[in-house]
């Protein structure tokens, strides 16, 4: 009965795991989840009440299916200040979360056999995206070596006659991991002799950074030249914990963004209009808005960093920006548990939720067996009492 482009579907592992945390919780478990990738702050008090407010102007309606036009022009301008490239408000679509974004613009631009090139350690969503489309994700393996970053020489042995597209995540979900300026000058210098691939970058984390910059760095910044053939996805979800609002936008050629707008119109049709007056207030906001929460996410992350460092037989990176970090456990895979063999970090990640009562992310869903992604949005305390029965855990085994 069912069509084969979902018969294989599988829900969102991120989502799947922090629903069995939530449900161990109602049953009365001290349950800390480190999975869901959202802020733990508050949306901020003026989004909230530009929001009420134009609920309570009656702005309940539909809207257009590329966003109403203050939002796209306040996108344009933020998107000047941030890349030093000039977008007209007809090159930006805004839809119902930055996820139904990406997924617009690869059902916008991907042909069945076309090849995607996705660097893993990967967001979940993307290859299951692009098979949706039609497309073949082809896994570009970056390991610790490289801090999980793809590299011109990585990225070039991939390169083919097939490849249409590749995707950039900085900073990276799920390991933190952020672009230089010179990484992403070797990637564009090398893209710029493969006229016919497209890129897509996922901005969705560059302002959360811990380095002294305001801001990721930006493949347009230093190839501005590319800005025919990128695609810009970005959203208010993670910047501004927005998660719930479902608002996200692409900027990028007009042929692609109109493309895209017509999905839109033809499935989701739009986001609210009180989703995108408040997230015009909050493109309002002044930089230093974000500061104190950067400077919460520091402390926690040298936190998580400094314990994981600690433990026997876990490797640790310390990430340069969003919330997630991504310890290599395969030193600890065939080590014994309570009689059993512990095989995989899958395991190790079933173990910890059900004896420990963490819950984590096992590497294998973003295309890194041996990994465990952590989420460090999390209050200090627990934060630290989940660090407590991850330690306990490790010394426990055989």
């Amino acid at each position: 009965m069912l069509a084969n482009r979902v018969a294989q579907l599988k829900p969102s592992p991120t989502l799947a795991l922090a629903a069995k945390a939530q449900e161990l919780k109602k049953q009365g478990h001290d349950v800390i989840s480190l999975t869901v990738g959202e802020p733990d702050w508050d949306t901020f008090e003026p989004v909230k009440a530009a929001a009420i407010k134009a609920i309570q102007q009656g702005q309940t309606k539909y809207a257009p299916s590329n966003g109403i036009p203050e939002l796209r022009s306040a996108i344009c301008e933020q998107t000047v200040l941030d890349l030093g490239v000039h977008y007209t408000p007809e090159q930006v679509t805004v839809s119902t979360g930055g996820k139904f974004v990406i997924y617009s613009a690869l059902q916008a631009l991907i042909d069945p056999g076309d090849e995607v090139i996705v660097p893993a350690p990967f967001w979940v969503s993307y290859p299951t995206m692009v098979e949706l489309a039609g497309g073949k994700p082809v896994i570009a393996n970056c390991g610790p070596q490289t801090a999980f970053k793809l590299t011109a020489e990585i990225l070039e042995r991939h390169l083919n006659k097939k490849t249409k597209m590749l995707i950039l995540n900085s900073p990276s979900n799920p390991t933190g991991s952020v672009y230089t300026s010179d990484e992403l000058k070797e990637i564009g210098e090398l893209l710029k002799r493969h006229p016919q691939v497209v890129i897509m970058s996922d901005d969705i984390y560059n302002r959360l950074v811990f380095d002294n910059e305001k801001l990721a760095a930006h493949l347009l910044q230093v190839e501005p030249g590319l800005a025919e053939r990128t695609v810009v996805i970005n959203g208010v979800s993670k910047t501004y914990s927005m998660t719930g609002w479902r608002l996200g936008w692409a900027l990028g050629p007009l042929a692609v963004i109109k493309a895209m707008t017509n999905l839109q119109s033809q499935s989701v049709s739009c986001a609210s209009p009180f989703t995108q007056l408040a997230t015009v207030e909050a493109l309002r906001l002044k930089e230093d808005a974000l500061t104190p929460y950067l400077k919460k996410l520091k402390v926690r992350r040298d936190l998580v960093y400094d314990r994981l460092s600690e433990c026997r037989g876990v490797e640790v990176l310390k990430p340069a920006g969003a919330f997630y970090v991504f310890p290599d456990v395969r030193n600890l895979c065939g080590r014994g548990f309570k009689g059993h063999a512990l095989k995989d970090c899958s395991q190790i990640a079933k173990f910890l939720l059900e004896e420990e009562l963490v819950a984590t992310v096992p590497g294998v869903e973003f295309g890194a067996p041996g990994f465990l992604r952590l989420s460090f949005a999390v209050d200090q305390e627990k934060l630290g009492k989940a660090l407590d029965r991850i330690e306990s855990f490790i010394d426990r085994l055989d």
